[in-house]
């Protein structure tokens, strides 16, 4: 199965950076899910949570607060104001990347009434990776 190329940066720096078998991203309109050889889009994200589809079948979460994407046949640019990666090796580092998420939550929970749902995936990211 063909991959795509995935890049989410923020004020701050990149985020990610790599090949992903396909992406789920928090659209202004619902979610939707992007896979290599997608048609050209270019549209509004809302606070929420970006699944990344690797190679080797694990998925990787990232909370975004809003933003705009790019999609096109090979490649999917993120360009966000703010973004937690739910990642680590161990748990205290799982443990940092929640509070990171929880003070990200805090700072959009007025903006978006779909912090509820946004919570419960992050949960269930770390969940995963515990």
């Amino acid at each position: 199965m063909d991959t795509l190329k995935l890049e989410i940066l923020t004020p701050n720096g990149l985020i990610y950076d790599g090949e992903a078998m396909s992406v789920t991203l928090p659209g202004e309109e619902g979610e939707f899910g992007v896979l290599a050889n997608h048609s050209s889009i270019s549209t509004l994200l809302e606070a929420g949570v970006i699944d990344i589809e690797k190679e080797d079948k694990s998925v990787e979460s990232i909370l975004i607060s809003w933003g705009v994407v790019n999609v096109d046949e090979k490649k999917v640019i993120v360009l966000v104001e703010g973004a937690v990666a739910i990642r680590g090796e161990s748990e205290s580092a799982i443990a940092q990347a929640l509070g990171e998420a929880k003070e990200l939550i805090s700072s959009i929970a007025d903006s978006n009434p779909a912090i509820a749902s946004v919570s419960a995936k992050i949960e269930s990211a770390a969940k995963r990776l515990i």
